[in-house]
């Protein structure tokens, strides 16, 4: 290793010069302690949440949300109504959006698909 050289200014060090090959092994170890910081940030905060590809991807082509998560579900139209306790007509209306459901149905809907009511709402 080579020799790390110090500027001072009235006996105290201001400044260090050093070799390129520690100065690059410096960054590398600071972008990766910046990414674990991010990391680190982002786990904080993380409600166990996780959106399917194949939900995300029948939304993107204009699904609605409960319907994309009802097909991921593999539930059938007649299915999902009776577990949430509203009619077969119903809950068809809501997925082609002919009709918006009360809190408390995407409620129904949303416990019945075991997601959060906020994925269930346009």
């Amino acid at each position: 290793m080579r020799k790390i050289q110090f500027i001072e200014t009235d006996g105290r060090r201001d400044y260090a010069i050093v070799p390129i090959e520690i100065f690059e092994r410096m960054a590398e170890i600071s972008e990766n302690m910046d990414d674990m910081a991010l990391y680190d940030a982002a786990k904080a905060v993380d409600d166990g949440t996780r959106i399917p590809s194949e939900v995300v991807n029948a939304e993107l082509a204009g699904a609605h949300p409960i319907k994309a998560w009802r097909k991921y579900r593999n539930l059938t139209v007649q299915a999902l109504a009776d577990k949430a306790g509203i009619s077969k007509p119903f809950l068809s209306q809501i997925e082609g959006r002919k009709r918006t459901g009360t809190i408390a149905v995407l409620s129904a809907i949303a416990k019945s698909l075991d997601v959060p009511v906020d994925l269930v709402t346009e």
